[in-house]
């Protein structure tokens, strides 16, 4: 029987490939960043931990869209005032941040809006089989979010520059579950605004 999960979104970079304000620029009548948020409250955990930086705006689009949905209590908002350094700062910080007895954590990218809820529960059963870590797969590309198990915390709590987690998952080898997904939402990310064509009609 495995713990408490929780989830962090990664939330603290500039976006300056989109002109800067990504994760805080409309998008289906709120803002970019609420369809990660919708993927983490709908992923199995006790709580969501958000991880801001660069954009002052994020933090208020977080709280807005948690009080939206009812689930104001169950987030958290950790600023990371070392964001500049890549994605690796955000990742240590939110992992940092987490209750002492967390099991494991999702970890989800702010840019991604289209993550299929359906992925979640399988990645949560993995990590309860005894998995240190699983993703999502779609025709052979690795996706977002990955669920790391709290065996890991270490090594994530140390990371830096802005390769996030990937030499962490390369060291797993065959130990990392990859479990096929849906559909590609598990692979899109919004980088700049021509991206935001894709999502328009999904």
């Amino acid at each position: 029987m495995i713990g408490a999960l929780e989830a962090v979104v990664l939330a603290g970079g500039a976006g300056a490939r989109f002109g800067g304000g990504k994760l805080t620029h409309p998008w289906r009548g709120g803002v970019l960043i609420d369809g990660a948020l919708a993927a983490a409250f709908a992923a199995p955990v006790r709580s969501v931990t958000v991880v801001t930086g660069a954009d002052g705006e994020v933090d208020a689009a977080a709280r807005a869209f948690a009080a939206r949905i009812g689930a104001a209590c169950s987030l958290r908002i950790v600023h990371c005032p070392d964001h500049a350094e890549g994605m690796g700062a955000t990742l240590r910080a939110g992992i940092a941040a987490l209750p002492p007895d967390a099991a494991g954590a999702f970890v989800f990218l702010g840019d991604m809006p289209l993550i299929p809820a359906t992925a979640l529960a399988d990645l949560a059963a993995a990590l309860a089989a005894g998995a240190p870590a699983a993703a999502p797969i779609f025709q052979g590309q690795r996706g977002h979010p990955v669920l790391f198990s709290a065996a890991l915390f270490p090594q994530l709590r140390t990371l830096t520059g802005d390769q996030g987690a990937r030499q962490v998952l390369r060291a797993l080898g065959g130990d990392l579950v990859l479990l096929e997904a849906a559909d590609d939402g598990v692979l899109t990310d919004i980088d700049h605004p021509r991206d935001l064509d894709a999502t328009r009609d999904r």
